[in-house]
């Protein structure tokens, strides 16, 4: 698989995961009634820097953040050095 194959197939992942995202706010915002609770992750080179709105929140993102980074590292990788590939 090329690298212009992996971007684009990458590409495609993120954008439905996002819309996906944004569905998720708006049908939560149109039950009413439910307890709000949020986070962010913020990557700064190969460190997750992450803060959320309750503990609960910050542990989820933190795993998630953990994952994505080792991913990220991995794919790196991968397209770096194609024998690991093999």
């Amino acid at each position: 698989m090329s690298v212009v194959a992996v971007s684009m197939l990458l590409f495609a992942v993120a954008f439905v995961i996002v819309l996906l995202g944004i569905l998720l706010i708006v049908l939560s915002a149109l039950r009413g009634g439910v307890k709000a609770e949020g986070g962010a992750v913020v990557i700064v080179g190969p460190l997750p820097i992450v803060f959320g709105t309750s503990e609960r929140v910050t542990k989820a993102l933190l795993i998630a953040a953990v994952i994505l980074t080792a991913l990220s590292i991995l794919l790196f990788l991968v397209v770096s050095y194609p024998w690991l590939s093999r």
